[in-house]
């Protein structure tokens, strides 16, 4: 039996120290072997001792059967499957009944621990030298909301005194037996909750930090991968989720039903209640509107998901599918929004901006930058705008604001409207006057909604595409096919 002083020398063991290419000359990456910081570590004998298997020892018992996977079929120890860049946390041994039955089927992992509270609060000590300390603070909100927005917990950062969750970049030696390496191999690791460091997380200075660049390090990837360990929960044995023990880039960030399912087996799902109100004329109850039976205000790309707006309510879309707990009030992402918004776009820096009658608002991710202030101050020669669009590819592309049958311009360099504007919307054929919201999404093609439809626009043949209009609830809510939209 391990003594009480091992066992907890075991649990303080760091959750995550991811090993990510680094690049050494034209065209070459080496990688830090999985595991190979434990080796380095004073607990190494002590995990030795305490028989708790290190992450290629656990995936090795899985590809033999061993490990609650059946008879999955993974490559040999030598192969480059396991040389990928990867978390080096231990991946704990899939547990089995306490009467030595068959394993439990549940794929996500957890420790053991978690917070006996759902309110937590955090604090950033020190910032990365690359990054602005707001784009920052963004990206650690971002990474959290994933966790929350599926469970009771809510997370806010606090700038003094103490915290559940004490965040900081530092280097190489830094207090916890755990050195950093400077740049490439560990990137950060945190510690699980019940443990004597519980809530810290460390990330490398030394690291190039970015956010939303594959050429860098992915601040948001790593940062929601580091929560997920404090939160309480170990590796996940399915590619491609968040608590993956190999790292991956791709965006939007967003949790996998495996990851889902392990933080709700902790701390339960979120609860939604369906915010109702009653008018003192006429007692009628204003409920929640229906995507299928309803016009809707704005709609935008932001982050790369789809957001329908109508009245003070927020539809939102990810990968095609509405996400759970929306409708919700547009309050609930940004503070200080009007309750009715005429038009939103985010522009090339990732801000958001919204429109409502004689005024705008600005938004870098669910923090306010500012207004409300008069959109006559960027050139607009009258309020009310109906729609806004960015378009265009990457670098060139332009925001157009739209009202009735003329469209303008705008020049985010010069933070004006054109000067040669406005201009019929006649330009773009076969789109309707007067259009309710406008979009592009991913591939290019830009959408113009009016009442309960809309009109794909290609860019390459410069015209509504044929077969349209559509219906919009029909394929974007998946709304069942009706005579009645007009």
């Amino acid at each position: 039996m391990l003594s009480p002083l091992l066992l907890a020398g075991v649990l303080a063991l760091p959750l995550c120290a991811h090993s990510l290419p680094v690049t050494e000359g034209k065209g070459t990456n080496r990688y830090k072997a999985a595991g190979e910081w434990l080796q380095k570590s004073r607990f190494y004998n002590m995990k030795k001792r305490g028989r708790l298997h290190h992450s290629q020892e656990t995936l090795k018992d899985i590809a033999s059967g061993k490990g609650g996977l059946g008879s999955t079929a993974l490559p040999g120890n030598g192969s480059a499957f396991w040389k990928r860049p990867r978390c080096g946390v231990p991946d704990y041994p899939t547990h089995r009944g306490a009467h030595g039955g068959h394993p439990r089927q549940k794929r996500f992992v957890l420790f053991g621990g978690r917070w006996e509270k759902t309110d937590l609060t955090y604090k950033i000590m020190r910032f990365p030298w690359q990054m602005d300390k707001e784009k920052v603070r963004h990206a650690f909100q971002e990474a959290l909301r994933v966790w929350s927005e599926v469970t009771p917990l809510t997370f806010t950062e606090v700038t003094s005194g103490r915290a559940d969750i004490i965040i900081d970049f530092t280097r190489y030696w830094h207090g916890d037996n755990l050195p950093f390496d400077g740049p490439g191999g560990i990137l950060a690791h945190a510690f699980f909750p019940r443990t004597h460091r519980e809530g810290d997380i460390h990330f490398d200075y030394d690291e190039t930090w970015t956010v939303g660049n594959s050429m860098g390090t992915d601040l948001l990837q790593v940062a929601a991968h580091e929560f997920g360990h404090v939160l309480g929960l170990q590796h996940s044995l399915v590619p491609g989720a968040v608590m993956s023990p190999f790292y991956s880039f791709s965006y939007p960030l967003a949790l996998s039903d495996d990851d889902k399912q392990g933080i709700q087996y902790l701390y339960g799902p979120r609860q939604y209640s369906e915010p109702q109100t009653t008018t003192m004329t006429n007692e009628i109850i204003v409920t929640t509107p229906n995507a299928c039976d309803t016009d809707f205000d704005a709609v935008s790309m932001i982050r790369g998901e789809l957001f329908f707006f109508k009245s003070r309510y927020v539809w939102r879309i990810r990968a095609g599918r509405l996400q759970e707990g929306y409708p919700a009030l547009a309050s609930r992402h940004w503070r200080g929004i009007p309750d009715r918004v005429d038009a939103a776009f985010e522009d090339g820096s990732g801000n958001i901006w919204f429109f409502q009658g004689h005024n705008y608002w600005v938004y870098d991710g669910e923090k306010p930058i500012t207004g409300p202030d008069s959109v006559s101050s960027l050139g607009l020669p009258i309020s009310n705008i109906q729609a806004a669009l960015m378009w265009g590819e990457d670098k060139n592309k332009k925001t157009y604001f739209f009202k009735g049958s003329s469209y303008w311009r705008f020049n985010p360099t010069a933070n004006r409207v054109d000067m040669v504007y406005p201009r019929s919307l006649a330009d773009w054929r076969g789109v309707p006057t007067s259009i309710d919201a406008a979009f592009q999404d991913s591939y290019g093609y830009a959408h113009f909604l009016q009442g309960r439809q809309y009109w794909k626009f290609d860019p390459v043949t410069v015209k509504v595409l044929d077969g349209y209009p559509r219906q919009i609830g029909v394929d974007f809510f998946g709304c069942p096919t009706s005579n009645n939209y007009r």
